[in-house]
């Protein structure tokens, strides 16, 4: 059964740059004014992010789409997304709502735990932030920073081939990311294609050979 959390939103922001709908600003903002529906953010564990507003999906961002086509930001009670659709490149902002700054800084760090299992996150609390940029009172974040506190066995993101094969080996002890845990096998097709192998004889000599061929990409 798929789960999901859900966070509330203040205000939302979708960069458009020479949009008509926008009237010559560069951002179309999101907010639950008068009788508007609120906001919410929601992570479903399937490796979607959601943003609603009511009944209206505002924006569907895939989490399971590897580091180098999604970029997150934490700055304060703000995450900046950077993400490419179709070769189209994209950038939405959100603030977290509740009462005082450091309630909502939390709800961004919670959310912020949460998108870690699935993509890395950065932040940038001592870098200045790009000027004039909705939806929080002050601007979007830049690209650089440092990661979010994980602790070094948490690896974040997409793996290169040298990493992956010292996990496979047991040199490195890693905690993959949520994206290496995905398998197309249908549920109890795993046993039956182990119990297959293992009763082929030339099975074992294979294991061997590609443990070779594991080593060999180490020396590389």
């Amino acid at each position: 059964m798929t789960t999901s959390l859900t966070w509330r939103l203040k205000r939302y922001g979708r960069f458009v740059p020479s949009s008509r709908e926008t009237r010559g600003k560069p951002w179309k903002i999101y907010e639950a004014l008068g009788d508007k529906p609120v906001i919410v953010l929601t992570i479903v564990e399937s490796g979607y992010l959601l943003i609603l507003q009511g009944q209206e999906s505002l924006d569907t961002i895939p989490l399971l789409c590897g580091s180098d086509s999604l970029k997150v930001h934490q700055k304060s009670d703000n995450l900046l997304f950077r993400f490419t659709v179709q070769g189209e490149s994209r950038m939405v902002r959100m603030q977290f709502d509740r009462r005082g700054r450091t309630e909502a800084i939390d709800e961004c760090s919670s959310a912020v735990a949460k998108l870690r299992k699935y993509v890395p996150v950065t932040t940038q609390d001592d870098v200045p932030l790009y000027p004039n940029q909705p939806p929080a009172e002050g601007p979007a974040p830049t690209c650089q920073g440092k990661a979010v506190g994980a602790e070094p066995e948490v690896v974040q993101g997409s793996l290169s081939i040298k990493r992956l094969t010292q996990h496979f080996l047991g040199e490195a002890a890693l905690t993959l990311p949520q994206m290496y845990h995905h398998s197309s096998l249908a549920q109890g097709d795993s046993e039956s294609i182990l119990r297959v192998c293992l009763l082929d004889p030339s099975f074992y000599a294979f294991v061997e050979k590609m443990e070779g061929e594991l080593k060999k990409l180490l020396e590389e």
